[in-house]
Parts: structure tokens; sequence; C-alpha cells
């Protein structure tokens, strides 16, 4: 019995090499509702940015009430103190908003496809460095305010509040409270919020996101100092409007900056000793912290003059920080004459003077960064 031969395989079709033409791969049609949805959820730098505040600001809910159930129920906070201005309380509530910041923006990171949450504008160069000089400026700065309020008559310092190991004790705490403090606020709006909104936003929408700003706070008449946000809203529109006309790069860093300025003034107006030099004081110091990602490449600089400014305001010098007198502080002080010189219960951010030590603070960054811009590169690799 013969063995059976295998038939050949089947060859491939011959392809005319007497034309130019390529072989062709039929793909189906994708129905353009598809690629109107797509649209809608994706543009060119990934997913969309209104998209991913939504998801964030999501998050941050879902995550804040989560592990602040949890503290509750572990008895690692009591909501009888919660009302008290004190560092355990400050801390246990910044450590609540830090988790929660945390969680959703490594969670939003993730969705889209980053490194890991450094990626909003956390990855400049000499973090360290940045960060310490941040403590030594934010300090100073406020200490230079201080000084002038002195000088000219409208604070009085009393005897000291705490003596021995008290300083240490209580300036440790503090310390840690307004550490987190910093990382918090500049987290979310120097860190997710203006990287986000760098990436998709434009003038038009900078100015339509301001004006619904200052019309609910029109609406809601229970703010303080609500003339601030109204001022930051209006100095910001010529500029802004004249990067988008010149159509100069990186406008979108800028719009962005316009905008999360005014909003961070605008939470400030929930404090109960805010005046609108206060308001106007925090939208300043917000866009001067912009400005420190620009020249740095990072906001670490932000970071620790934020948590510098607060710990000498409410603990080393013992004055009200935007009305609130913090528990166990090491210096006193006191007040004296017109709110609009000494800041009144405001504090010394609600003296006209705050705003002198702001320019200085924007001068000392052009100083320091300004002309080689270490970090500007590393920011523009960042945001594109």
């Amino acid at each position: 019995m013969e063995p059976e031969v295998p038939s050949p395989p089947p060859q491939a079709p011959a392809i005319d090499s007497s034309t130019d033409a390529a072989p062709t791969l039929t793909i189906a049609p994708v129905p353009s509702s598809f690629h109107w949805l797509l649209w809608a959820f994706i543009g060119a730098d990934g997913l969309r940015a209104g998209w991913s505040v939504l998801i964030f600001s999501t998050l941050i809910g879902l995550i804040g009430g989560a592990v602040g159930y949890a503290f509750v129920h572990l008895h690692l906070i009591n909501l009888k103190n919660q009302d008290v201005f004190s560092a355990s309380s400050v801390f246990a509530s910044e450590a609540i908003s830090f988790a929660a910041l945390a969680g959703a923006a490594a969670l939003v990171a993730l969705i889209e496809r980053r490194r890991n949450l450094l990626a909003f504008n956390l990855t400049g160069p000499r973090s360290a460095f940045n960060f310490l000089s941040g403590l030594v400026v934010g300090f100073l700065a406020l200490s230079a305010l201080v000084g002038a309020l002195a000088w000219g008559g409208w604070l009085h310092f009393g005897p000291a509040a705490l003596s021995g190991a008290g300083i240490f004790k209580y300036g440790a705490l503090w310390a840690a409270g307004f550490l987190l403090v910093g990382c918090n606020e500049e987290g979310l709006f120097r860190c997710y919020l203006q990287f986000t909104l760098t990436r998709g936003i434009n003038f038009w929408w900078a100015s339509g996101i301001n004006a619904l700003l200052c019309l609910f706070l029109a609406w809601n008449t229970k703010g303080n100092g609500v003339w601030g946000v109204y001022l930051i809203a209006m100095l910001g529109l010529l500029p802004c409007l004249f990067l988008h006309l010149r159509n100069t790069p990186r406008s979108g860093f800028w719009q962005a900056s316009w905008v999360t300025s005014t909003l961070f003034g605008m939470i400030h107006t929930s404090n109960g000793g805010e005046n609108w030099i206060g308001i106007l004081a925090a939208a300043l110091i917000g866009f001067v912290f912009c400005v420190s990602i620009y020249v740095t490449g990072s906001a670490w600089w932000a970071i620790g003059c934020h948590a510098a400014w607060d710990w000498a305001e409410t603990f080393f010098y013992g004055t009200p920080n935007s009305g609130n007198v913090g528990a166990g502080h090491y210096l006193t002080t006191t007040p004296m004459g017109s709110a609009f010189w000494s800041g009144g219960a405001d504090g010394p951010e609600g003296s006209v003077l705050v705003i002198g030590v702001i320019l200085l603070l924007l001068a000392v960054l052009i100083v320091l960064y300004g002309r080689k811009k270490p970090g500007a590169a590393a920011l523009e690799r960042a945001i594109g």
C-alpha cells in the first residue's frame, strides 16, 4: 500500500506587479454616532479636561466621605472639637482631605494613563530645594507683613503665650497641620486643576467660568468679602483677552491661572472673619503660586510657602488667620486702629499692606527664577 501523499498547501493569489497599487484591506465603516461620542470624551490630549474635572470631583466626594466615616467610627476624630481652631482639629480634617485628594488624583492619573499623581505639576527639577526655599520665603514674607504692621502701630505685641516644651509641642503640631493644608490647597488648585485646565481651556471658557463664579456669589450673599472675587475676575479680564488675541504660546496656562486664582479667592469667602482685602489677597497669592509653577516647573515652592505663611501667622505670631485665632500659639498680638490698615478680625491678611507683601513675593520669584526659568522646559513637557 503506497503512502498517501499530502496535497500541497494552497498558494496565495499572485499579485499583478504591473500596477503600483498596493493590496487594500477593507475595513467596516465606523458609525458616525461613535465618532461623535469619541470626540465628546477624547481630545488631542486624551480625556477632555471637563470630564476629567467631573470624575475627579466625584471621586473626591466619594473617597472623602468614606474616609471621614471611617475616622469618626474609629474614634480618630472628635466631631465636638471640630469647631475649635486647634492643631489637632486642623490635622484631623486635613488628613481626611489629603486622603481624598491623593486617592482621586491617583485614580484620575490611572484613567488618563499618566505615570502617577506626581504628573500633576509635581515633577519639576530641584523639588526639595524649591520646597525648602518656599518655606523660608513664606515665613519671611509673613514676618515682613507683621513687622510693617507693628512699625505702623497697627499691631501690638503682648507677652508670649507659651514657654518651654509647649513651644516645641505646639510648633510641631501646627507644622504638621499646615503642611497638610499646603499640600491640600496647592494640590487641588495649583497641581490638579492648574494642570488639567491648562490643557483644555481658552479665553472664552475661562471668562465664562469666572462669570459663573461671580454670578453665584452675587446670588449667594452669605459669603464674606465677595468684592475681592469680583476684583480678581476683573483684573484678569484684559490681560487674558490680550493673550488670546495675540495667540500667545502657552496662553492656556495663564487662562487657567485666572480661573484657579478666582476660585481660590472664592472658597475663602466662607471663612467667618474675611473682608474684601483678605479675599483679594488670597486670590492674588494664588496667582503668585501659579507663577511659581511656571518659573520653577512644579508646585513644591508654593506648597512650602503656603505652609510656612500659615504657620507663622497662626502659631508663631499668634495673629488671626482668616478670622480664626489658633489655640496654642507662641506670641500674642492685638490689632490696633483702623481695620483697613490693621486687618482687624481678619488678621494681617485683611490689611491693605498685604498687597505690597504679595507683590514683594512676586518680585522674589522673578529675581530668583525669572531670568533662567529653570523649570520652564520641564513644565512645557508636562503640559504640552
